[in-house]
């Protein structure tokens, strides 16, 4: 069946129109024809998105493990899974096996038994980007117990929330992480963190960096001499469609972190059927997602989507300006990567050192590019085309969530043309809507609203651990009978979909409502402008007005700041209108960011409106210390 594997416009057109018109037949043909069953399933969907509730393939059994690794065993086992690229590059990389990562992942899941983690059981990993932390999240799948993985740059507090919220019974940490040049004390940070957490009975820790540790007698274990003596065979648990295949948090624009469930079988089936089509992945390719573990990116992209198919997929330790801006280029060169997946961020962050580094480095191995994670700028977009792609590699600009579990809305490389700035088309299966603020669904083209799913796909979340109401209030009170993505969009004319920003960014100015995305975009065009972001604060007249935080390019230090201002108004009146004009620029180092490389507007907001009390945990930001800046130079 052709369906799996998706060529050019035409055939994308003909199987999303029978993925819609006939879901439960479309996913129930993919499902059978593409992976491994222990037993088949008695209904394909049942749903109610007022409950909200949600099952996909009710009744099958299958363990995802068996589907990632063991299937491949029999032909491809000696074929590399994993390609794992240290944080130092003069650590040689390491290349596993179909046939190592069974043995690996076996020898892991019977530790974790041997220390009582049995089915349905919570296990947190706080790991760095090595290759123990794919194989931690594969022996829990093959035991069945629930991996919550939070990203190993979080602070103390904001893993023993994650911990407690989660009940979690035991942690695989390490001694501690390289960071470009930095090296960071994990252990200490876990130690911290289970002061408040008596769920906790047992900590494996993982020796990287040899940073001296403490172990606590009864509690910690190094790992290494038990999988030194533990089995290589261990039969799979044999789980439900919908047993809880993992938890993973996600901050809410307000307080508590959500701890959003994936089940088995529709995470399965929609990551790789996704992967597959998304990045147009080949037998032979070699396939890169720069994302971090830690997130769902890193859950759907380097470790379920690439393995369910057979990829090889890179694992990087490092960080791309270390030991120099040239290293993800030389990843690339060196290993012969196909497709690359990278957030705007770090697309902006490296066009800012310019092309010197791009062009020591022979890239004509890649025939995809992507970005995840917000949507990507004009100019960010034509960089990543012109040196990265020479213009012969589409650029698959995803929207999803970590909500979604899978990509949404993406072209299909060599089949939907691409369009700078917008997410294009939705995937296969998926049907979003455009709603209006009366509820009512908005159906012409060349119009905007808030953007809703009328219809489940296999891998969306199926509740907030421990908190159903929260779920339901969250995504579904808002539209009767839709999923809210939380997300305002554009439709084009041609029905292409460009995403503009979350509908929180949106700023009422005398009485108009004003996107941040596109007036962010419009002065991101300005060549002295790295990037920027725009927060509303009050005003005695319009009842809000614009303030700009701009991060500038080399060049831009040198240019008069008071004409850039001048400049960037100028800009914005042109493309967007007079409205929209800056009330405020402030000209800063850096912008505050998670760890996934999103800029925490929640925290500037509160600076320009002057409550600075109240900032919120910043602990879990990628660069706390830009926060004290921003406060001293604000406007």
């Amino acid at each position: 069946m052709s369906n799996y594997h998706i060529k050019h416009l035409e055939e994308y057109y003909q199987v999303y129109r029978k993925s819609v018109r006939n879901p439960e037949l479309f996913w129930e043909e993919v499902a059978e024809e593409h992976f491994l069953w222990r037993k088949k399933w008695n209904n394909v969907l049942s749903w109610d998105f007022s409950k909200p509730e949600v099952k996909w393939f009710e009744g099958a059994k299958l363990n995802i493990t068996e589907n990632c690794i063991d299937r491949h065993l029999y032909i491809n086992g000696d074929k590399t899974a994993i390609i794992f690229e240290p944080n130092n590059p003069d650590e040689g990389a390491l290349l596993i096996s179909y046939n190592e990562l069974h043995e690996h992942v076996n020898k892991m899941a019977n530790v974790l038994k041997s220390k009582g983690i049995k089915k349905g059981d919570r296990v947190c990993i706080y790991l760095p980007m090595i290759p123990e932390l794919v194989v931690s999240l594969l022996a829990c799948a093959r035991i069945g117990a629930i991996h919550s993985v939070v990203f190993a740059g979080f602070s103390s507090i904001a893993l023993l929330t994650r911990i407690n919220d989660s009940d979690c019974k035991m942690v695989i940490t390490s001694d501690g992480s390289f960071r470009g040049a930095k090296s960071i004390e994990l252990k200490s940070i876990v130690d911290e963190a289970l002061e408040s957490c008596p769920c906790v009975e047992t900590v494996l820790v993982v020796e990287r960096t040899n940073i001296p540790i403490t172990l606590k007698s009864g509690r910690d274990f190094l790992i290494a001499p038990l999988l030194a003596t533990a089995s290589r065979e261990c039969e799979p648990e044999i789980m439900d469609a919908e047993d809880p295949l993992f938890i993973l948090y996600t901050s809410g624009s307000t307080g508590m972190p959500k701890g959003m469930v994936h089940t088995t079988a529709g995470y399965m089936v929609y990551t790789a059927y996704t992967f597959k089509n998304v990045f147009q992945y080949c037998e032979e390719d070699i396939y890169w997602s720069t994302a971090d573990i830690g997130w769902i990116t890193g859950h759907s992209y380097i470790v379920y989507g690439p393995l369910a198919n057979g990829a090889t997929t890179v694992l990087f330790e490092g960080v791309p300006s270390y030991p120099n801006y040239g290293r993800f280029w030389q990843i690339i060169e060196k290993h012969k990567v196909n497709q690359f997946y990278t957030s705007p961020t770090a697309i902006r962050a490296l066009a800012k050192e310019g092309v010197g580094f791009v062009n020591n480095f022979d890239l004509s191995s890649i025939k995809v590019l992507g970005t995840v994670g917000e949507p990507i700028n004009e100019e960010a977009w034509h960089w990543y085309d012109d040196n990265i792609g020479k213009r012969k590699a589409p650029i698959v600009d995803t929207w999803w969530q970590t909500e979604t579990g899978g990509i949404m809305i993406t072209p299909i490389p060599f089949a939907t043309p691409t369009k700078p700035t917008y997410a294009t088309l939705p995937f296969i299966g998926v049907q979003p809507c455009l709603m209006d603020d009366n509820g009512k669904e908005i159906n012409a083209n060349q119009v905007d609203g808030k953007l809703c799913i009328k219809f489940p796909w296999p891998s969306i979340a199926r509740t907030i651990w421990g908190n159903h109401q929260r779920y339901k209030e969250t995504y579904f009170s808002a539209f009767e009978n839709k999923y809210f993505t939380g997300d305002g969009a554009l439709r084009d004319e041609v029905g292409y979909y460009r995403i503009t920003g979350r509908v929180d960014d949106v700023i009422i100015v005398s009485g108009h409502n004003l996107g941040t995305a596109p007036i962010e975009d419009a002065i991101n065009t300005n060549p002295a402008v790295s990037e920027s972001a725009i927060v509303g604060f009050p005003h005695d007249i319009k009842g809000n007005a614009l303030y700009g935080f701009v991060t500038l390019k080399e060049t831009g230090d040198t240019i008069d700041h008071e004409n850039l201002r001048k400049e960037i108004n100028q800009i914005i009146t042109e493309q967007i209108g007079p409205i929209a004009k800056l009330d405020k620029i402030q000209f800063t180092d850096a912008l505050p960011k998670t760890r996934s490389g999103k800029i925490m507007r929640r925290i500037l907001r509160k600076i320009v409106s002057n409550e600075l009390t109240n900032l919120g945990d910043t602990s879990t930001l990628l660069n706390p210390e830009v926060i004290q800046s921003i406060i001293e130079n604000r406007l």
